[in-house]
């Protein structure tokens, strides 16, 4: 065929699909109204897939804080995956939620938790922790004082421990936050064990949508040698309960690129690293693989749709103040580094406009933002009242941290395709 005509049947393509995603959003805007989320599940479905099959070592626990939603939980739990909770409330509402299903499957509660529940957050509060005692939950840590906690109130945990990783290259950076520096890592393990706790392994996080795929590297390779310290020194990492012999745990944490707008590293070069990495350093059998994504695996699921309520042509540049902003779904500008991309159901010529969100702020502005690095100038067709305005890729961290400032309620939520 010749290219000519490849090309055209592309662009039919793209436009067939654009078509049917802004009829999808007019039918859903008419039955439901506006703020909008639309969580599509297929693509849920589709990104933990592609996860599995470029990364078939590794065991997926989906980082619940990315986005909460019961529905979301219940579709990856149906593919197969683990849970990252941060919190004993996030714990709480993953039980909740998964009870039904766990009984359908005859999987007891405390075998869910012990095998399919890792709580990530390195800094817990002493009284989350008696009532996860008795499921013998994996905790991470990165402190003496915070081993100390676990031994007080939760000694029948398997531990983690978190080391500091370099996150140069990454949007989100943790290093400031959490992880012990490598060089310690020996002597707290040993510590640690000697306390009377099991250390299972060592997880680590390069921070959030990483591009320097070489930080992942020097992490596993950090990883190998803190693991060859302890043994040479006659102390066991790894969970041995189970299976009879110790299996470490390597926790790969999250990160995993998702291309918003392109332009960004892709999953599958870093998949390949990764593969190389673990078939060098860590002998199947020996040791089990493990990640939080959360971005990675709702981020492009989710759209936002909301409507103009009030359209100013009689400014310089046109003005559109829509029923969502940066208090609210878009809150993934503020705490999430997101770039807007901001697209407009109706079609017609694009001019420069002003997007501004609609509580009493000044800094609720979705257009090019004195105080907000990522916002950019935005052109879209001339719009009235009532025109709908719509966001793709913010399933993530967008509803999670929505608030109701100015008394104005989150986007409602629809889920498609479940």
């Amino acid at each position: 065929m010749p290219s000519a005509m490849i090309h055209g049947n592309l662009n039919a393509l793209v436009h067939f699909l654009k078509e049917m995603n802004k009829n999808i959003i007019n039918s859903l805007a008419r039955k439901h109204g506006t703020p909008l989320l639309i969580i599509d599940h297929e693509k849920i479905r589709k990104n933990y897939r592609e996860f599995k099959r470029k990364l078939p070592r590794v065991q997926i626990y989906y980082a619940v804080k990315a986005n909460s939603e019961p529905e979301i939980i219940k579709t990856l739990y149906n593919e197969g995956s683990s849970f990252d909770v941060a919190s004993i409330a996030e714990l709480r509402m993953v039980l909740d939620t998964l009870t039904p299903l766990l009984q359908r499957d005859y999987i007891t509660l405390p075998d869910f938790i012990w095998k399919r529940i890792i709580y990530a957050n390195p800094v817990k509060s002493s009284d989350s922790l008696p009532e996860l005692n008795m499921y013998k939950p994996l905790l991470t840590y990165d402190s003496l004082e915070e081993m100390k906690k676990i031994r007080r109130n939760c000694p029948n945990a398997g531990l983690l421990l978190r080391i500091k990783i370099s996150d140069k290259g990454s949007v989100v950076k943790f290093s400031n936050k959490f992880g012990i520096e490598p060089e310690q890592a020996e002597k707290l393990i040993i510590e640690t064990i000697k306390s009377g706790l099991g250390v299972e392994g060592i997880s680590f996080h390069v921070g959030s949508q990483c591009n320097n795929f070489k930080n992942f590297i020097k992490a596993l390779e950090s990883v190998a040698q803190i693991f060859k310290k302890v043994e040479a020194k006659g102390y066991q990492i790894g969970e041995a309960e189970t299976r009879g012999c110790p299996i470490k745990q390597v926790d790969i944490g999250g990160g995993f690129p998702v291309a918003y707008n392109g332009g960004k590293k892709t999953f599958d070069e870093l998949a390949k690293i990764l593969n190389k990495g673990f078939d060098k350093l860590f002998p199947k059998g020996k040791v089990d693989i493990l990640a939080e994504p959360g971005r990675f695996l709702v981020a492009n699921a989710g759209t936002a749709v909301a409507k103009v309520i009030l359209a100013k042509h009689s400014t310089n540049v046109p003005c559109y103040h829509i029923n969502d902003g940066v208090y609210h779904t878009f809150s993934a500008v503020i705490f999430d580094h997101l770039e807007p991309e901001l697209k407009a159901v109706k079609e017609g010529k694009k001019n420069e406009c002003y997007i501004f969100g609609p509580t009493c702020d000044g800094l609720d502005e979705l257009s090019k933002n004195q105080y907000i690095h990522n916002t950019s100038k935005v052109f879209l067709p001339k719009l009235i009242e009532g025109d709908l305005i719509y966001q793709d890729n913010i399933g993530a961290y967008s509803n999670a941290s929505s608030t109701n400032f100015n008394g104005m309620p989150s986007a409602k939520v629809v889920h498609i395709n479940v």
